[in-house]
């Protein structure tokens, strides 16, 4: 499994890549930035940005106003370690699958994570930003060890496995039919896979994404999980029955389906969000609307840096790759003290509206 996805990230990243440069032939090329992790791993940074007028740079590259993206980063990782008991602990506490597992008596553990991480910030205020995420984590028996062919690091036998991710839309302006399209495309692929698939990844998105000291969400929604194995899964228990039958029994329960289904989203990711993108970065817009984008960036920088167990757990981490952990805060953003803007009755209000009461946007 780890060999398959590292290959799966690998291409998904590049084809993602690929697909945005063709989009703007005429924007800067992204960076493609290889790493290593002295402590075991690997990576690849792929990120999108225009030269600061003051750099050198910028005399070789359009202006800022000429790129459909203002600032986006495509990343994989392949890192392998040893995992602490006080690390193992810690992760119990949010892995279901790690219960059995008994860090005081174990040890030190072997572990290794692959994913692939991807935040878009277009330039347009018209045109929302984007993120999504597949990763799979692997806790490994020390004293089954056998010889993985793929990274010549010693592969013991799994203990505790899971697959995570999913992908979620935010727009400072509200479109009712880019948020159908977005969660129409993202439903129709999960539900390939279970009738419990959507309904339960995108109420999970609701609540992730969900700033408490704001009131309202990150965003428009769109799926999320953590922690999908074979074990019983209390998101899903607790959902209850989708067409009569309990959720987790509507859901891939095999490493090999989950694995295909995050192949399926993954594969979601373009034709959810690339028409979008395409029509509304070509909609004219004021100071006013740029205005209201910079302060809706403000709250994606409150998520990410307070609540994303994500980044908290990577700029927790020894040794780790603090500008690529930081490659999703957008380039600009604002805060104002009580702002002027989305006051009742204008285009600001209605997203606030949403954000405060998330929507339904399709049928199950």
């Amino acid at each position: 499994m780890r060999q398959q996805v590292e290959d799966y990230i690998s291409k998904l990243q590049e084809e993602i890549v690929t697909a945005f440069e063709t989009l703007d032939p005429s924007a800067p090329k992204w960076k493609r930035d290889a790493w290593t992790r002295p402590q075991g791993g690997r990576g690849l940074s792929c990120v999108f940005a225009v030269p600061h007028p003051s750099s050198p740079a910028a005399a070789q590259a359009p202006s800022n106003a000429d790129t459909v993206l203002e600032k986006a980063g495509v990343n994989i990782s392949i890192v392998h370690g040893s995992l602490p008991p006080a690390a193992i602990k810690q992760m119990r506490a949010e892995h279901g699958s790690l219960q059995s597992l008994n860090p005081e008596e174990k040890g030190a553990l072997p572990f290794f994570a692959a994913g692939i991480s991807l935040v878009i910030h277009p330039r347009n205020p018209h045109a929302p930003t984007v993120h999504a995420n597949y990763r799979y984590f692997e806790i490994a028996d020390p004293a089954d060890k056998r010889l993985d062919g793929a990274s010549s690091q010693a592969q013991g036998k799994p203990l505790a496995w899971w697959f995570g991710g999913g992908c979620d839309l935010t727009p400072s302006y509200l479109y009712d039919a880019d948020a159908i399209h977005f969660h129409a495309t993202l439903r129709d692929a999960a539900k390939r896979h279970g009738a419990a698939v959507y309904p339960v990844f995108q109420k999970w998105c609701d609540e992730y994404f969900f700033l408490p000291h704001r009131g309202e969400a990150r965003g428009i929604g769109g799926l999320f999980f953590d922690d999908l194995s074979e074990e019983e899964h209390k998101k899903f228990v607790e959902f209850g029955e989708v067409g009569g039958v309990p959720a987790d029994e509507g859901r891939p329960r095999t490493q090999a389906a989950i694995f295909q289904m995050v192949q399926d989203l993954g594969n979601t990711f373009l034709p959810s969000y690339i028409p979008i993108l395409k029509q509304r970065s070509k909609t004219p817009y004021t100071p006013a609307e740029r205005r209201w984008q910079l302060l809706r960036r403000g709250r994606y920088v409150e998520f990410n840096l307070i609540y994303d167990r994500g980044t908290r757990f990577g700029l927790l981490t020894p040794g780790a790759r603090i500008e690529s952990i930081l490659m999703s805060l957008p380039e600009e953003a604002r805060w104002e003290y009580y702002t002027d803007m989305g006051a009742e009755g204008t285009r600001e209000a209605e997203v606030l509206e949403v954000l405060k009461k998330p929507r339904l946007w399709v049928q199950y």
